[in-house]
């Protein structure tokens, strides 16, 4: 009798294109809580990735220092962190530095030194030039101009957490269970077209926002070419990286809504358009053309965070699974229903959102949120 598995892959591929695992919980009444559900939430989904990168997002974890910038920069080298702490002692002020700390974990083989600063900017920014944008040139010079230094999270209040390991790998390696957030998001990755490294796993990150990503950006090389025209460096290997990048564009330097960037990134088909209200295809052409190049083609699911809000959407047509949950003040974004069920048995309700809809919880009032979760979705 024929083995089965040969019978079922014959060439004995063990790429899964339809795996990586996504999970996100946000409590949209601000109340800090520990990681240890999502941990457990996403180890329930050990198996949609191998191994080769799994990371956490967690905002609300750095109170003590809320109103500084918190870097996150691996090094490759001895000589890459002088060449960058030289760097950051002439661009910034620094308020405090530190290795992250870490445990010896299985998994987990010849890792990177990782260090975390507090910075504020000081008087070298230009008068006309926002303190934003003065971060993001400083990450994207030292990410490119640098050697051996990638920092992979630069927001206030909030860090990244990633590596190449399993996630769970991952969050007993940086001690995770020790942290507390409002909002946390995580990634279990399985790379197809792109290099499994400690930089290339998620989430990304640029200023405080993060996202994490389930499918392929078959549209990479103009999405690219694109944000490279406004000042953004894909240094990272992987697809994923020029979503965090369109998402600061549209919504942090184009002041868009999220309803909006949606509509550009995940745009409706031509013969969709022609079916709308006059003003609304007037609307969704007028993005086509001024935003053609920031559409989002092939598979994908990802849920995008930053401080206050937590969103997620897939393509138009869902090629890549998505399930909502909302219990009182918590939402939950996931890539299976059993993990959400898992930490929450009881939840009120799930659902699984239009392709291309966003769903977004921000912060309200205790007595406010779920409702207005409710209405958003």
């Amino acid at each position: 009798m024929r083995d089965i598995a040969q019978v079922n892959n014959p060439y004995h591929d063990d790429k899964v294109i339809d795996a990586c695992s996504l999970f996100g919980a946000m409590d949209t009444s601000g109340r800090r809580f520990s990681g240890e559900g999502v941990i457990r939430a996403i180890a329930n989904m050990h198996f949609r990735s191998n191994g080769l990168g799994g990371g956490f997002a967690i905002y609300g974890l750095y109170p003590e220092y809320a109103e500084s910038y918190a870097f996150h920069i691996m090094y490759l080298s001895e000589e890459g962190r002088k060449q960058v702490e030289a760097f950051l002692r002439d661009r910034f002020y620094l308020v405090y530095d530190e290795e992250v700390p870490t445990r010896p974990t299985p998994g987990i083989v010849d890792p990177p030194l990782v260090r975390r600063y507090f910075l504020e900017v000081g008087g070298q920014k230009h008068a006309e030039q926002s303190e934003d944008d003065y971060i993001v040139n400083q990450v994207m010079e030292i990410n490119t101009k640098l050697q051996d230094a990638f920092v992979f999270s630069s927001g206030k209040d909030m860090a990244v957490f990633k590596g190449q390991g399993y996630p769970e790998e991952i969050a007993a390696y940086f001690c995770l269970e020790q942290y507390e957030g409002y909002l946390w998001t995580t990634h279990g990755r399985f790379p197809t077209n792109t290099p499994g490294w400690w930089g290339g796993a998620h989430p990304f990150c640029v200023l405080d926002w993060t996202v994490v990503h389930n499918g392929e950006i078959s549209s990479y090389g103009i999405n690219r070419r694109y944000l490279e025209q406004f000042g953004y460096h894909c240094t990272m290997q992987t697809d994923t990286e020029v979503v965090a990048y369109a998402v600061d564009l549209l919504m942090r330097k184009h002041n868009l809504p999220v309803e909006i960037m949606a509509k550009v990134l995940a745009a409706p088909f031509w013969t969709d358009i022609e079916r709308r209200p006059p003003e609304e295809q007037k609307l969704l052409r007028t993005l086509r053309q001024v935003y053609g190049s920031l559409l989002l083609n092939g598979p994908f699911t990802a849920i995008i965070a930053h401080q206050g809000e937590m969103i997620g959407f897939t393509d138009r047509i869902r090629l890549r699974p998505l399930i909502v949950g909302v219990k009182g003040d918590m939402l939950y974004l996931s890539s299976e229903e059993s993990a959400i069920r898992l930490i929450c048995s009881n939840i009120d309700r799930t659902w699984i959102p239009a392709g291309g809809e966003p769903i977004v919880g921000s912060l309200r009032s205790p007595l406010q949120s779920s409702a207005a979760v409710e209405r958003r979705c």
